[in-house]
């Protein structure tokens, strides 16, 4: 299949800045208008938005030194954005909001610019991964997109969350979804460090019976968790509205295979 798209930018640049979940650091991010792709740089160093910068996996993507860009990466996708110069002053990028809708809206208000063309000569098959549970499934399609959630013998259960991507239905039904922890882990989180920059409004806290802070949606989980997949899968560069995922149990590894086996067998046009 032959796919051709106009590439995207900022017209301006957009501002974010608060702390970063994990280290609870204070964190400013400036999004520029970019014509090379989109890269996020810290400390004079470069790392292009690709598979093949991501470093780490843990509990979200790190892109070489910057920790948690997928939601700001889902946010570019679910607006079209191909190409950006993200500058961070910190190893991590600010919670905010605890999903994307804050970032939604910045770059929203910055405006878009057009920076090209691009095609591909040949887009992909299918991609198939499986891990006991885990799996996701890649195919060329039309924006379908779905994520099955369960964490066996927990509250809320088996969960689904199916929708077909555009900047519309992402703003109203997952840009909102938070990050969310279970109960029993705040104590393991604490002791290694992590959640420092948790707070009861961007991140929900799951018990074993209920929600223990205000839940946004019912199956917030399995949205915030789409969310996620949409800013990994957004790392092999194709425009999300042309693929129909379903993932199942996936985590940040999975969805970031995923990626780079997309990018094997896609053939771009120079």
């Amino acid at each position: 299949m032959r796919i051709e798209f106009g590439r995207v930018t900022l017209a301006s640049t957009a501002e974010f800045e608060g702390v970063g979940i994990h280290g609870g650091i204070a964190s400013l991010v400036k999004v520029r208008p970019g014509a090379e792709g989109i890269a996020f740089t810290r400390s004079g160093e470069r790392f292009p938005a690709t598979p093949d910068s991501v470093t780490d996996t843990t509990r979200s993507t790190t892109l070489g030194t910057v920790r948690m860009v997928e939601h700001l990466m889902s946010a570019f996708a679910a607006l079209g954005v191909t190409d950006a110069e993200v500058k961070v002053e910190a190893d991590e990028m600010p919670i905010l909001d605890g999903g994307s809708a804050t970032y939604l809206a910045g770059l929203k208000a910055s405006g878009s610019a057009p920076v090209g063309w691009k095609s591909a000569l040949s887009l992909f098959g299918r991609v198939n991964l499986q891990e006991g549970p885990c799996r996701i499934g890649v195919s060329v399609g039309t924006g379908r997109w779905r994520y099955e959630y369960d964490r066996e013998g927990s509250f809320p259960g088996p969960q689904v969350f199916e929708t077909r991507i555009d900047q519309k239905t992402y703003a109203a039904e997952v840009a909102p979804a938070r990050t969310f922890a279970y109960e029993e882990e705040l104590e393991w989180l604490r002791r290694a460090g992590l959640g420092k920059g948790g707070t009861e409004e961007n991140t929900l806290v799951i018990g074993k019976d209920g929600y223990r802070t205000k839940h946004l949606f019912t199956d917030e989980a399995p949205r915030h968790k789409l969310l996620d997949c949409m800013g990994d899968i957004a790392l092999a560069g194709i425009p999300l509205r042309f693929l129909n995922v379903v993932a199942e149990r996936t985590g940040h590894k999975m969805n970031v295979e995923a990626a780079a086996r997309l990018v094997e067998i896609c053939e771009w046009e120079i």
